[in-house]
């Protein structure tokens, strides 16, 4: 009898992450005009247009945040990582920004890298790590 894991996966990247919101448009607002990430797409689709498909990114990266409203809850409750090199830069940053709901200090603990937590308008959390150093 075979298995799902007889067959080695065609998978090769994690390319979209979704989290739900209760308005795309000020999502889109928070994303771009707030943290600084790219609008990479908004198509509308459904048999009249009614859906829309929204993401944003991180500038430079593959991998790509879809923001989506709720299908069957409440917006929120999602969470992501993504990486910098200069943790202590990018909180500093977004700190003089303003208007963003993220931790007073990035923090350290034994055994992992320098993080900070930071939160949408929706409650979705944005965990902005060390990256790890290349070699």
């Amino acid at each position: 009898m075979s298995t799902p894991t007889d067959a080695p996966t065609t998978v090769t990247s994690l390319a979209v992450v979704m989290f739900t919101v209760s308005d795309v448009d000020a999502a889109i607002a928070f994303y771009r005009d707030r943290l600084g990430w790219e609008l990479r797409g908004d198509m509308r689709f459904g048999e009249n247009g009614e859906n829309r498909w929204v993401e944003v990114a991180p500038p430079g990266s593959v991998a790509r945040l879809a923001l989506n409203p709720p299908m069957f809850d409440q917006p929120g409750g999602g969470s992501i990582g993504v990486e910098t090199a200069d943790v202590l830069g990018e909180h500093r940053r977004l700190s003089a920004i303003g208007g963003i709901d993220l931790d007073a200090e990035p923090m350290q603990t034994p055994g992992a890298p320098l993080m900070f937590m930071l939160r949408d308008p929706d409650a979705n959390h944005v965990v902005v790590v060390e990256a790890p150093p290349a070699g």
